[in-house]
């Protein structure tokens, strides 16, 4: 036999139920809320800056920013958002911090790695970073190595790389015949193969753009297969942002990185970083 529900149990029944949806519509509120919103209400979009070239310089005299991050932070900003854009200046070990406190709206060029993800969320890359090779394109040891590495590995080989690097780890698991020659610094490893005494420099393929820019007539840039140590280099956002918002940075990079328009800015930067040095 089912015994009447008492009128005063109905009473809480019914108050549970409201409760219950109340805090269901206020956490899809919260997960509603959009990031790009409330910086187009604020009218400011703030990027995190820590220094690295050619993703983010500075000028010493002026405190202006450049760097292919910053026009592309600069852009997003002032085309799709349509607010004002400012940068924030910081280093790399507060720049993952900062984003989690809000002190910036994005952080610029993190390398996407598994323990950074465990604190930010991250956008589709930009560019990538891996370790590459460079060469001089008269050197008949090299001349014919496209992308193989494995077609460098041979005893007359020398490999010119900064000792205890993340370069440095990578090439050594791969070259197994060649010589590697660990040196203290970058400047002695690029300098060990521009008076020929090593054949390959080894080194972050951002870097080794930069000197390959600034020395066109005798360098050629290898980006072996298999890759070395890829990443990507991405926009830091915040973990709880919507998938909705990221999705709107993540097709306007798309959109510039399949058009060419990144690779060009990358260029820029590069040659700007040249001349300044």
């Amino acid at each position: 036999m089912v015994l009447p529900v008492p009128s005063y149990l109905k009473g809480l029944f019914v108050g549970a139920s409201l409760c219950g949806a109340l805090q269901a519509h206020s956490a899809a509120q919260a997960a509603d809320t959009s990031v790009w919103q409330g910086i187009q209400k604020a009218g400011e979009l703030r990027c995190g800056a820590a220094v690295a070239a050619p993703y983010v310089m500075r000028d010493a005299k002026t405190g202006e920013y450049s760097g292919y991050f910053v026009d592309l932070c600069r852009d997003f900003g002032e085309k799709v958002l349509k607010v004002k854009v400012s940068f924030v200046d910081t280093n790399w070990d507060n720049l993952v911090a900062g984003l989690q406190s809000s002190k910036w709206d994005l952080a610029m060029a993190l390398n996407q790695t598994p323990e950074r993800a465990l604190a930010v969320a991250f956008t589709v890359p930009a560019t990538d970073y891996q370790v590459s090779l460079l060469v001089n394109k008269d050197n008949p040891k090299v001349a014919d190595v496209k992308e193989d590495i494995a077609a460098l590995d041979k005893p007359e080989v020398t490999f010119a790389v900064m000792s205890g690097t993340a370069q440095d780890k990578a090439i050594s698991s791969v070259i197994h015949n060649g010589k590697i020659m660990r040196l203290p610094g970058m400047d002695e490893a690029r300098l060990a193969v521009m008076s020929k005494r090593a054949d390959v420099l080894v080194d972050a393929s951002d870097t080794n753009h930069l000197f390959a820019l600034a020395n066109p007539t005798w360098a050629r840039e290898i980006l072996p297969k298999p890759a070395l140590a890829k990443q990507g280099v991405s926009f830091g956002v915040r973990r709880d942002i919507s998938p909705a918002d990221l999705e709107v940075l993540n097709i306007y990079l798309r959109q510039r990185r399949d058009t060419g328009d990144i690779q060009q800015l990358v260029d820029k930067a590069s040659n700007q970083a040249n001349a300044a040095n």
